[in-house]
């Protein structure tokens, strides 16, 4: 049986680029949402405790997976074997 030819490192390198650049597209649309909410939340004048509530916990928690994930993405980005 015929094993399938690796990808090569420039390759997975550029899939490794786009999905770390999509993680941090999705989280800034997210966080662009939050902020969206409470503006318009506030322009109806609604009584913005619980927007901002949820936003108080929703956009830390979100900014921390993205530190999280890009730390990941960083560290199989710089190959230290090569140092």
């Amino acid at each position: 049986m015929d094993r399938p030819h690796p990808l090569p490192d420039r390759t997975v390198k550029i899939l490794q680029w786009a999905m770390a650049g999509g993680f941090i597209l999705f989280v800034g649309a997210i966080v662009t949402w939050i902020i969206h909410l409470i503006r318009t939340a506030w322009w109806l004048r609604d009584v913005p405790s619980a927007s901002i509530g949820i936003s108080l916990v929703a956009i830390p928690v979100f900014l921390v997976l993205l530190g999280v994930v890009l730390y990941v993405f960083w560290g199989l980005l710089t190959d230290r074997s090569e140092r």
